[in-house]
């Protein structure tokens, strides 16, 4: 509990009538009673404000609010500017402020952040500190899992997870920062140690409209980092030095080209002499060599993001390549299964175009001569539907075969979603190569059917989501698990194919 004027101080907001207790703060309605502080927030699709009444009508006597209402009878509204910084200040306040309690680590970027903020973990765990995770596959406190809803939780649940990592004995945590965590200020108060951008492309235009707008987005995490953090930053990616450009912190690069055209003086961490190899990748930093379990040149630069925080951190160069030699990428990246007659499956996150062409050109070259690269994709329903295209023209270029079908269509008709997808295909696209099946079980199967000895099957989109969205309901559906099953039973898949 905490009393009502005491939490109002923290919203600069003077308010001396009196003593009362407030159990909870709240910006669901439905948990609103005589003991919450309603925060009412405008969401994309419903707005805090409208539901008033109804919390009124639930016991609850205050509320924050960022627009002039009717104030229901009974009900005391303090205004502010945006309710969702306030949302934000009371959670870091309700918790005492456990950011400042720890190192923590930010990452932002369109691909790459769950493989760096997981390597992080994994890297300071063997380090032997116990350190707190957060990502979009599962948040970790030490050994102990918890169950991740967002790539960023909100403002509550975030501060109460790193309270109690904080009061579990974590020394750091290594978290994601999403561009609608920047955007709905989630992460507003957190003190950051320090803050990595992987890179940017085309995503969740759905949700900020244009590419400037999600630049913003993720600029913005840099923006509100102080002197006494760091930035870095990938300088091979188009975006890197305009996103840490008017940050106060200190900026440093990391790079596999070179780093030639990069500010005099500034802190650079290069990899050179990079060799790829199914399930491995090394390379020389300045300072000493490193390897990692870890498949195709974009984990390289992960590798080398973690190489470079780990040593701004004050870990030292043997310890680091010791600990990354021992890596294993998240559940749900590149993970790999032996099929029968050489060929292999594969399951990955990739949602991207550019995600998808990293890893299928990725694959395409450690096939070789050795067999052909067969790629399962699909387009998430309710969001940017000009990707859509891209991903199938994408899919084209770098893949033998390619089987569309759903991803999670959500409140959208996959025929439709496929027949977008399919605008994207050259006029001359071969016909044999292209095939469209909206049941992606059936997609599954039905590249397992196609596949021959020696084959590599890509099965991306999902990754580690153990779901499908369809119409309002999750329902059971692993990747993982239904291409093992079909590369198990592929005999049998051929004597129905043929009968």
């Amino acid at each position: 509990m905490i009393q009502l004027n005491k939490l109002l101080s923290a919203l600069n907001i003077p308010f001396s009538e009196g003593v009362s207790e407030i159990h909870r703060v709240v910006f669901d309605s439905r948990l609103a009673n005589e003991n919450t502080l309603f925060v009412a927030i405008e969401g994309v699709s419903v707005d805090g404000h409208s539901f008033l009444q109804q919390v009124a009508d639930q016991g609850c006597q205050y509320a924050i609010i960022q627009r002039s209402v009717d104030v229901p009878g009974g009900m005391r509204c303090f205004q502010v500017p945006d309710t969702r910084i306030a949302l934000a200040e009371l959670a870091c306040f309700w918790y005492d402020n456990p950011s400042k309690e720890l190192t923590l680590v930010g990452i932002t970027g369109t691909n790459g952040k769950t493989t760096t903020a997981t390597l992080l973990f994994n890297l300071f765990t063997q380090l032997g500190y116990k350190t707190g995770l957060i990502s979009t596959v599962v948040n970790k406190i030490g050994e102990e899992q918890v169950p991740a809803t967002h790539t960023t939780p909100d403002p509550f649940a975030l501060n109460e997870l790193l309270r109690n990592m904080v009061d579990s004995g974590c020394a750091y945590c290594f978290m994601e920062v999403s561009s609608h965590a920047m955007a709905q200020h989630r992460v507003r108060g957190l003190r950051f140690r320090g803050g990595v951008f992987t890179n940017l492309t085309r995503d969740h235009l759905d949700y900020h409209g244009t590419m400037e707008n999600y630049f913003l987005a993720k600029r913005a995490f840099f923006d509100s980092l102080d002197s006494t953090a760091f930035a870095l930053y990938n300088a091979d990616d188009a975006y890197g030095q305009a996103m840490v450009s008017c940050s106060a912190a200190i900026k440093v690069a990391y790079t596999l080209k070179g780093g030639a055209d990069l500010p005099a003086g500034q802190v650079v961490f290069g990899g050179s002499n990079l060799v790829l190899e199914p399930g491995s990748l090394r390379m020389d930093t300045t300072e000493i060599p490193v390897q990692a379990n870890l498949t195709g040149r974009f984990n390289a630069y992960n590798a080398l993001a973690v190489y470079a925080v780990a040593r701004l951190l004050s870990a030292a160069p043997v310890d680091i390549s010791k600990a990354l030699a021992q890596a294993q990428p998240p559940q749900g990246r590149m993970w790999s299964l032996k099929g029968p007659e050489g060929r292999w499956g594969l399951v990955d996150y990739a949602h991207t175009p550019d995600a998808l062409e990293q890893v299928l050109t990725t694959l395409k070259d450690l096939q070789k001569d050795h067999g052909r690269l067969l790629v399962v994709f699909g387009c998430g329903g309710d969001r940017d539907q000009g990707k859509r295209p891209l991903m199938a023209n994408v899919a084209y270029a770098h893949s033998d075969v390619m089987v569309m079908t759903s991803d999670n269509p959500r409140s959208e008709e996959p025929l439709r979603i496929l027949e977008q997808m399919r605008e994207g295909l050259p006029s001359d696209a071969i016909s044999e190569r292209v095939h469209s099946m909206a049941d992606r079980d059936e997609a599954i199967r039905e590249a397992v059917r196609l596949s021959r000895r020696g084959d590599m099957i890509l099965v991306a989109g999902k990754g580690h989501e153990a779901y499908q969205e369809i119409q309002g309901q999750r329902i059971p559906f692993s990747d993982r698990e239904r291409l093992t099953h079909y590369l198990n039973s592929i005999e049998s898949i051929d004597a129905n194919s043929k009968s």
